[in-house]
This record gives C-alpha cells, sequence and structure tokens, in this order.
C-alpha cells in the first residue's frame, strides 16, 4: 500500500505515462543523482557568484500566440521579398516536394501493379512495368537530391540572412560595447549570434519541409483514398491527427524552457572557459588553477546534468510519441482500411473477384500506410515546433536588446543604497536620467559644463564637471584609482550615456583613444599602423606606405619591418609584439590618424622617457591636442592645465604654473 500510494503522488506530478519498468528505472535515476546534487551544492553556489545572473527573469518558450508572432518577425528577416534567393530556394523545396509525393503515389500504383502481374503470372506485364520503373529511378533520385539542395542551400541563405541583420545591429555604432558594460540582459552574446543562430535557422529549414511534405501527403492520399475505401476512411484519420496532436503539445511543452536552458548553461560554459584563456597569466602568477577547476567543472556539471534531465524526459515523450504517433495510428489505419473488406454488405466488393480484392487491398493498404506516417510526422513535428519555440525566443531576446540598445535604452541591475557610496550621493544618482545630457559637436575644443560624472550603476563621481580645453592646451589628468579618470574618458568617447549637463567636443573621428595595453588587429603589419582603416581607406587618404615606415622610424620601430617581413607580413601580434613595441605601435597609429584630440591613459609606461619626450613633442608638431592619465613627474612640462580628481567628489582644474609644475616634478 506504501508503495502504491507513493505511485499515486508520483504520477499527477509528472503528467507522464509510465510503465512498471519506467517507473522504477526513474526511481534508480533519481536516487542515482539525489547524494551527488547534495555533494554538488557548494559548487554551485561558488558558480553563481562566478556567473552573475543579474535578477534574469526565467525564460518562457512554448508553442502559443507569443511564439508565432515572435515567429513572424524573425521570417520577415529571413525571406525579405518574393524576389529573392531565399524565396527561389522556397519555391525549389516546395516543387521538390510535390513531385516527390507524386512519385512516392506512382511508386506504390506501379508496384502494387507489379506485384499483382507476378501473382497473375503475367510475365509481358511484369516486364513492362518493371521497365517503367527502372526508367523512372534516374527522374526520381534527381528529385530527392533537388530538396536536399534546397534545403541545405535554404538553411545557409537563413542564416546569412539572419546573422548580417544581427551584425548590423550589434556592430553599430558601439552596441557591442554596450551590451557587454551597460546592459546585463544577455550574458553570452557569442553564443547567440552563432551557435543559436544557427540551430534555429536549421530548425526553420527542416520544419519546412517536415510539415509541408506530410500536409501535401494527408491532403493527396486524402482524395486517393476517398474514391477508393470511402471518406469516412480519411476523415477518422484526421480526427485522430487532432486529438494525438493536442495531447501531445501539452505534454511537450517543457521541451521549449528545457531547451531555452541548455542552451543558457552551454553560454556559460563557453564564458568560463574564455575567461581562463583571457585571464592566464594572471591567473598563472596566483596559482588559482584549482580554483579555476572547481568553477569549470562545477558549470560543466551543472550543464551536464540538465543534458540528463532533458534526455531522460525526451526519452519518456519518445516512448508516448512513438505509441500515439506510430502504433495507434497504424492500427487506428487498420481498422479504416479493413472496412470496406470486412463489411461484406460494402457495396465496392461485392462482386470483386479475389485477385481484385488483393489488388485493391495493397494500394489502399499502403496509402493508407504512408497517410498514417505522414500524420505521425506531422504529430511529431510538434516536438521540432516546441524546441524552436525555444530558440525563437532566445534569438527575438537578443534582436530585442540589439533594438533598445541602439535606441539609447539599456536595463542595468543598479547597486544598493550603501554598496560603497553614502546614501545621499546614491539618492541624488536616482533621479539621474541616462542621455538627459546634450552633446555639440565643434570642431577644435572640448567642454564640460556642468556634467555630472556617473557610472552606469548610478554611483555619482562628480556631481558636476565644467572645464573647458580648445587645441594646443594639452591636460594632465591625475588623480587615486576609482576617482573618475576612466569615467572622464568613456563619456567623452560617447561609450556611456550622459546623466545631465552640456558636452562640446569634436566628432568621433577626430578624438583617438591610445590605451595602456593597445589593441592588436587580426592582419598585415599594414593593418597594425593604420587600424582602424583597411589599405583601401588608406590609399584614399593618400598615404603611401613609405609615410608609414617614417612613421615607424620616429617612434624606433622602423626595424620592425625588416625582422617580419614587410607589411604584408601576418601574425600574432599580440604575442610577438613586446609591451614596448605595441605601446609604439599605438602611437604610430595616432601619427597616421592626426585626430584633434587624443587620449593618452599610461600608454608610455612601457617605452624610455627620451622617447616619451619625442612622441609629446612630435604630437604638438602635427597639431594634436592630448589629454594624458600618468603618474610620470617627466610629463608635466609637455601639458598647460591639469584635471585633479581626489576620488571624493571633488576636483579642481588649473593651469601648470611653475609652482605646479615644480610641484609635480
Amino acid at each position: 500500500m506504501a508503495a502504491q500510494s507513493k505511485l499515486l503522488q508520483f504520477t499527477p506530478r509528472n503528467s507522464t505515462l509510465f510503465t512498471a519498468a519506467g517507473v522504477a528505472a526513474y526511481f534508480l535515476y533519481r536516487n542515482a543523482i539525489a547524494k551527488p546534487q547534495k555533494r554538488k551544492k557548494a559548487q554551485e553556489e561558488e558558480v553563481k557568484v562566478v556567473i552573475a545572473q543579474h535578477g534574469q527573469k526565467k525564460e518562457k518558450a512554448m508553442v502559443n500566440a507569443v511564439f508565432f508572432n515572435q515567429l513572424s518577425r524573425i521570417l520577415k528577416v529571413l525571406i525579405p521579398g518574393l524576389f529573392t534567393k531565399e524565396a527561389v530556394y522556397l519555391f525549389i523545396v516546395a516543387v521538390s516536394l510535390v513531385c516527390r509525393t507524386y512519385a512516392d503515389v506512382w511508386m506504390i500504383q506501379n508496384g502494387t501493379s507489379i506485384e499483382s502481374s507476378i501473382i497473375g503470372r503475367d510475365a509481358e506485364q511484369f516486364k513492362v512495368l518493371l521497365f517503367k520503373f527502372i526508367y523512372a529511378m534516374p527522374a526520381i533520385s534527381v528529385v530527392n537530391n533537388l530538396l536536399k539542395y534546397g534545403l541545405n542551400m535554404l538553411k545557409v541563405r537563413f542564416r546569412m540572412r539572419l546573422s548580417k541583420h544581427m551584425y548590423d545591429k550589434y556592430l553599430n555604432g558601439f552596441t557591442f560595447y554596450k551590451m557587454s558594460n551597460l546592459d546585463n540582459r544577455i550574458s553570452n552574446a557569442d553564443q547567440l549570434l552563432t551557435q543559436d543562430t544557427e540551430k534555429f535557422c536549421d530548425s526553420v529549414a527542416e520544419l519546412y519541409s517536415n510539415l509541408s511534405k506530410p500536409i501535401l501527403d494527408v491532403i493527396l492520399y486524402t482524395v486517393k483514398l476517398a474514391g477508393a475505401i470511402g471518406i469516412m476512411g480519411p476523415t477518422y484519420m484526421l480526427l485522430y491527427l487532432a486529438a494525438s496532436g493536442l495531447i501531445l503539445t501539452r505534454l511537450r511543452r517543457p521541451v521549449g524552457r528545457m531547451t531555452v536552458t541548455e542552451q543558457k548553461l552551454e553560454g556559460e560554459y563557453r564564458y568560463v572557459n574564455s575567461r581562463l584563456i583571457t585571464n592566464s597569466e594572471e591567473i598563472a602568477f596566483y596559482q588559482g588553477n584549482i580554483r579555476e577547476k572547481f568553477i569549470i567543472t562545477g558549470t560543466f556539471n551543472k550543464l551536464i546534468e540538465h543534458l540528463n534531465n532533458f534526455i531522460f524526459f525526451r526519452t519518456q515523450m519518445g516512448f508516448i510519441d512513438n505509441i500515439i504517433a506510430k502504433y495507434v495510428a497504424t492500427v487506428v489505419g487498420y481498422l479504416v482500411v479493413s472496412r470496406p473488406f470486412l463489411n461484406l454488405a460494402h457495396p465496392r466488393h461485392q462482386n470483386s473477384t479475389h485477385s481484385e480484392l488483393l489488388e485493391d487491398y495493397f494500394k489502399s493498404g499502403r496509402m493508407l500506410v504512408k497517410m498514417a506516417e505522414a500524420i505521425g510526422r506531422i504529430v511529431l513535428a510538434g516536438r521540432e515546433l516546441t524546441r524552436l519555440a525555444g530558440f525563437t525566443a532566445r534569438v527575438t531576446d537578443l534582436l530585442k536588446v540589439l533594438d533598445d540598445l541602439n535606441g539609447g535604452r539599456y536595463e542595468r541591475t543598479m547597486v544598493s543604497g550603501d554598496s560603497g557610496r553614502n546614501s545621499s550621493t546614491n539618492l541624488k544618482s536616482m533621479a539621474l536620467k541616462p542621455g538627459s545630457g546634450n552633446v555639440i559637436i565643434q570642431d577644435h575644443i572640448i567642454k564640460f559644463d556642468k556634467v555630472p560624472l556617473v557610472t552606469p550603476n548610478g554611483d555619482v563621481l562628480i556631481e558636476e564637471l565644467s572645464f573647458e580645453v580648445r587645441s594646443g592646451q594639452n591636460v594632465l589628468i591625475c588623480g587615486p584609482n576609482g576617482c573618475g579618470k576612466s569615467s572622464l574618458f568613456r563619456i567623452l568617447g560617447e561609450l556611456w550615456p550622459l546623466f545631465g549637463g552640456t558636452m562640446t567636443k569634436p566628432e568621433k573621428g577626430k578624438l583617438f583613444y591610445v590605451p595602456q595595453r593597445p589593441y592588436m588587429a587580426v592582419g598585415t603589419l599594414r593593418d597594425q599602423v593604420i587600424y582602424p582603416d583597411n589599405h583601401a581607406e588608406q590609399l584614399r587618404k593618400g598615404v603611401k606606405d613609405q609615410e608609414l615606415a617614417d612613421i615607424l622610424e620616429k617612434v624606433q620601430l622602423g626595424h620592425i619591418l625588416e625582422r617580419e617581413g614587410g607589411w604584408e607580413a601576418v601574425q600574432d601580434w599580440m604575442d610577438v609584439l613586446s609591451g614596448g613595441e605595441k605601446q609604439r605601435i599605438a602611437m604610430a597609429r595616432l601619427f597616421y590618424h592626426k585626430p584633434q584630440f587624443a587620449i593618452l591613459d599610461e600608454c608610455t609606461s612601457a617605452v624610455s622617457v627620451d622617447v616619451e619626450g619625442f612622441m609629446y613633442n612630435h604630437s604638438r608638431e602635427v597639431g594634436i591636442t592630448l589629454f594624458t592619465v600618468s603618474h610620470r613627474k617627466s610629463l608635466w612640462k609637455h601639458h598647460e592645465y591639469y584635471l585633479k580628481m581626489d576620488g571624493r567628489g571633488y576636483y579642481e582644474f588649473m593651469p601648470i604654473t611653475e609652482d605646479t609644475a615644480e610641484f609635480g616634478s
């Protein structure tokens, strides 16, 4: 009785039909993972700290009106018009499906006639029908391979369209930066842009094939069978299709949610691995391999546990799918096809011979089997539809965030009122609105007029910052870590939104940033110097390679042209160049682009003082005004103003006089 009561409690909770063996297997499975789950609880808590979820809502994905609305919007991207390559491949697939269905009907009729001629010992008819089949084989093979070709090309075209659409949004302005630094709704954009996009496009194309062919089969076989066994036979099969489809769609609802969770966990697993590669040197110095292994294995175990649950659920659903969509459908088919033959009063076969009964039965039976298979495929296509709902939800989320970021809207979990700042500062930050400031584009001037220095988290570093710098007036920025130096540059570069006031600055192309650890692009040695320009843009500007060589000589890098094999040499420049060489390459970029203003963020820390002095003198000669962040005392003489922040919300902007220069030196 105790066992029975447990079973009664178990069954409604899972809403799934189990055999006795299935129930036993389920309990064994649960017992096998219960204890390991307890042991891994602390490990999972550690992983949650590393993979911050930022209060994201639990994803829901199911086949409903929301799903079809989302899918229709994405399909407008995949198929932008009737006169496109995607529409052509859709037409090719559709024609191939129609031809294949008619080929199936012809093969049933021809095959039945061949068997009838064998049973009737008609050698001449047998030869004629057999040669018909042989002649038809090349055409049927062409149809099958044309269908595969159209389907594969459709997947590629869908992926190309969707990827281009997403990257146009993702790489529009600074959207890629905002997604990683200002908005926390998408934590694994690389996963969504690559794997999820590919799986979504494959799923859409496969669903088009897996639904259109069975639907066409059902329509065609219904017409054929209506004349053979009466209209009620196909009607019963279609009623069974509707009933079984509703039951299975209800039972498959968790598949969409579990697909979303699977892709999210895959993204987290990729993230912790890429994080290890990115920070490998720092981790090695700290000897943090054991801790990183703990984090990675914890993330991997979460993924494996979910995959185990997903596989087990799909096994249960596979059992039910086979029963309902295949075997019961076959039973219904036998009942339907037997009616005209077992009913002696049926008018169709009252005067038929045994041979005619046999041929009619085989023909009707095979058509009904094909119809039952088509109905089964339509029912099972619901499984793929539910899985597609998961991918659709993921892709829709990414598109929504991209649209928001391109429209200047972002969402981020704000820091609490006592997380390192006083409560009054945070109350003031609550009244500030991102994007409420004004940006004025004007050449040869940078001016902040009552601009609050606010982080995306809402921390107010400086309530109102006001200063003005014109071309030719170099400014030295100083202050402790966390005082707002980097925040100032991010606002100036329009990476962060303006929370108020008015900022006057040149357009983006006339403001250049040189970081402490310069970015080395994928490409040739020439690409490193002219980045982000390409060779064609260099030629349009009228800059020759000899001028680039002169720039390298000025920053004492002329020797790398010969060392690396010329301008067309391709290397992993992040590893090939030393720290000082990379900083001098960054200065060469500055002299190539010749902007009105440049921000130097500790960018000469790995070069000698004499090289540094030459760089500052040459920048003044070519008309580049510098904002410098550096702790080197030797740099004070190259600047006219200093901007000092104390980290407590106060600042001073003053000209550098003999007294301040002596103080700085």
